[in-house]
Protein backbone atom coordinates (compact mmCIF):
# COMPACT_ATOMS: atom_id res chain seq x y z
CA UNK A 1 0.00 0.00 0.00
CA UNK A 2 2.81 2.47 0.32
CA UNK A 3 4.40 1.74 -3.04
CA UNK A 4 1.30 2.87 -4.34
CA UNK A 5 0.70 6.11 -2.14
CA UNK A 6 4.16 7.12 -2.71
CA UNK A 7 4.28 6.56 -6.86
CA UNK A 8 0.29 8.75 -6.26
CA UNK A 9 2.70 11.65 -4.58
CA UNK A 10 5.14 11.17 -7.34
CA UNK A 11 2.36 10.59 -10.20
CA UNK A 12 1.05 14.14 -8.31
CA UNK A 13 4.05 15.72 -8.42
CA UNK A 14 4.95 15.51 -12.12
CA UNK A 15 1.53 16.57 -12.90
CA UNK A 16 1.77 19.77 -11.32
CA UNK A 17 4.91 20.88 -12.86
CA UNK A 18 3.85 20.38 -15.99
CA UNK A 19 0.60 22.34 -15.35
CA UNK A 20 2.86 25.37 -14.21
CA UNK A 21 4.81 25.05 -17.06
CA UNK A 22 2.05 25.82 -19.25
CA UNK A 23 2.46 29.32 -17.43
CA UNK A 24 6.10 29.86 -19.04
CA UNK A 25 7.21 31.06 -22.19
CA UNK A 26 6.91 28.44 -25.01
CA UNK A 27 10.26 28.18 -25.37
CA UNK A 28 11.00 27.28 -21.32
CA UNK A 29 8.44 25.34 -21.27
CA UNK A 30 9.53 22.77 -24.15
CA UNK A 31 12.52 22.59 -22.16
CA UNK A 32 11.34 22.51 -19.05
CA UNK A 33 8.57 19.93 -19.91
CA UNK A 34 11.43 17.59 -21.52
CA UNK A 35 13.70 18.18 -19.04
CA UNK A 36 11.06 17.41 -16.35
CA UNK A 37 10.14 14.33 -18.13
CA UNK A 38 13.49 12.74 -18.68
CA UNK A 39 14.63 13.35 -14.58
CA UNK A 40 11.47 11.65 -13.11
CA UNK A 41 12.19 8.41 -16.09
CA UNK A 42 15.96 8.60 -14.90
CA UNK A 43 14.98 8.34 -10.84
CA UNK A 44 12.15 5.64 -11.27
CA UNK A 45 14.82 3.34 -10.16
CA UNK A 46 16.73 5.20 -7.71
CA UNK A 47 17.58 4.14 -3.94
CA UNK A 48 15.23 5.30 -1.27
CA UNK A 49 17.74 8.11 -0.63
CA UNK A 50 17.88 9.43 -3.77
CA UNK A 51 14.25 9.57 -3.79
CA UNK A 52 14.19 11.59 -0.63
CA UNK A 53 16.08 14.39 -1.90
CA UNK A 54 14.69 14.33 -5.80
CA UNK A 55 11.06 14.85 -4.44
CA UNK A 56 12.30 17.15 -2.13
CA UNK A 57 14.14 19.34 -4.63
CA UNK A 58 11.46 18.78 -7.14
CA UNK A 59 8.99 19.62 -4.45
CA UNK A 60 11.28 23.35 -4.08
CA UNK A 61 10.88 23.54 -7.54
CA UNK A 62 6.96 23.16 -7.78
CA UNK A 63 6.70 25.52 -4.63
CA UNK A 64 8.88 28.36 -5.94
CA UNK A 65 7.48 28.22 -9.95
CA UNK A 66 4.12 28.39 -8.29
CA UNK A 67 4.94 31.48 -6.38
CA UNK A 68 6.52 32.97 -9.53
CA UNK A 69 3.63 32.33 -11.45
CA UNK A 70 1.38 33.79 -9.05
CA UNK A 71 3.60 36.74 -8.58
CA UNK A 72 3.84 37.29 -12.47
CA UNK A 73 -0.36 37.04 -13.07
CA UNK A 74 -1.32 39.95 -15.37
CA UNK A 75 2.35 41.13 -16.34
CA UNK A 76 4.01 40.51 -19.87
CA UNK A 77 5.52 37.44 -19.92
CA UNK A 78 8.73 39.17 -21.53
CA UNK A 79 9.45 41.11 -17.62
CA UNK A 80 9.02 38.37 -15.88
CA UNK A 81 12.13 36.23 -14.16
CA UNK A 82 11.42 32.86 -13.67
CA UNK A 83 13.90 30.30 -11.14
CA UNK A 84 16.46 31.01 -9.04
CA UNK A 85 19.88 31.34 -8.24
CA UNK A 86 21.66 27.60 -6.65
CA UNK A 87 24.04 28.43 -3.87
CA UNK A 88 27.49 27.59 -3.62
CA UNK A 89 26.87 24.87 -0.47
CA UNK A 90 23.58 23.34 -2.81
CA UNK A 91 25.77 23.29 -5.89
CA UNK A 92 28.95 20.93 -4.06
CA UNK A 93 26.23 18.93 -3.01
CA UNK A 94 25.72 18.02 -6.52
CA UNK A 95 27.64 15.00 -8.29
CA UNK A 96 29.67 15.42 -11.61
CA UNK A 97 26.95 14.65 -14.05
CA UNK A 98 24.82 16.60 -13.01
CA UNK A 99 26.56 19.79 -12.99
CA UNK A 100 27.25 18.66 -16.60
CA UNK A 101 23.44 18.72 -17.02
CA UNK A 102 23.12 21.59 -15.15
CA UNK A 103 25.74 23.70 -17.56
CA UNK A 104 23.74 22.42 -20.77
CA UNK A 105 20.56 23.49 -19.44
CA UNK A 106 22.19 26.73 -18.33
CA UNK A 107 23.65 27.37 -21.91
CA UNK A 108 20.40 25.93 -23.59
CA UNK A 109 17.71 28.45 -21.37
CA UNK A 110 19.96 31.43 -21.99
CA UNK A 111 20.62 30.99 -25.94
CA UNK A 112 19.74 33.93 -28.20
CA UNK A 113 18.24 31.82 -30.80
CA UNK A 114 17.23 28.88 -28.93
CA UNK A 115 16.78 25.26 -30.59
CA UNK A 116 13.18 24.91 -30.35
CA UNK A 117 11.37 26.94 -32.48
CA UNK A 118 7.75 26.89 -31.72
CA UNK A 119 5.23 29.04 -31.54
CA UNK A 120 1.75 29.06 -30.18
CA UNK A 121 -1.37 28.57 -31.92
CA UNK A 122 -4.17 31.15 -32.31
CA UNK A 123 -7.36 30.12 -31.43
Amino acid sequence: MAASAHVSKVRSLYKRILVLHRFLPIDLRALGDQYVKDEFRRNKVASSEEVKSFMTEWEKYKDTLQTQVLQSAGKPLSSVKFGADLSEGKLSNFQDDQIGQLYELMLESTKSSRQFDIQEDSK
